[in-house]
């Protein structure tokens, strides 16, 4: 009979990290969605990049080859920074910094124009404002000093 050793490494991320390794993993999640048919409505229309990609996650969210692949590279990138509090903050912060900025270039650009190569529709603008903000407010709130609060601590 096999046994397991509890190594309690789940007990021992801090907030910070736990909270990166989720935002990782519903990235990951949704760069994989990009790409399922049925989930992805007028799937016969995702493109390579461009405003001319018809296909809609969810039916609302406009994508791309490119802007799934951006998903997945985030989620990649938040699972693996998770390791350390350092890490993933810096992880949260950056990453809602640029949710943040694409949140403001998705506002000023044509969405009709060579220039949406992402694409970019009003549903995603006001998606990547609530994750920018969000990852922002994570990496902030979950790695500030608390008296007696070992998970607010870097390591």
């Amino acid at each position: 009979m096999a046994t397991y050793e509890n190594t309690g490494q789940a007990e021992d991320r801090s907030a910070v990290e736990k909270a990166a390794m989720v935002v990782g993993a519903v990235f990951l999640l949704f760069g994989i969605l990009g790409f399922i048919p049925g989930i992805t409505s007028n799937y016969d229309q995702l493109a390579g990049a461009g405003h001319h990609s018809g296909a809609l996650l969810l039916g609302v969210f406009q994508v791309s080859y490119l802007h799934n692949a951006v998903h997945l590279i985030f989620g990649v990138a938040g699972l693996s920074m998770a390791r350390s509090a350092r890490l993933a903050k810096a992880y949260l912060l950056v990453g809602g910094i640029i949710y943040l900025a694409l949140w403001i270039y998705g506002l000023l650009i044509d969405h009709d124009s060579a220039a949406n190569f992402i694409p970019l529709n009003n549903a995603d603008n006001w998606l990547h404002l609530v994750l920018g903000i969000g990852m922002v407010a994570l990496g902030l709130m979950l790695s500030r000093p608390n008296r007696g609060n070992r998970d607010a601590g870097l390591r």
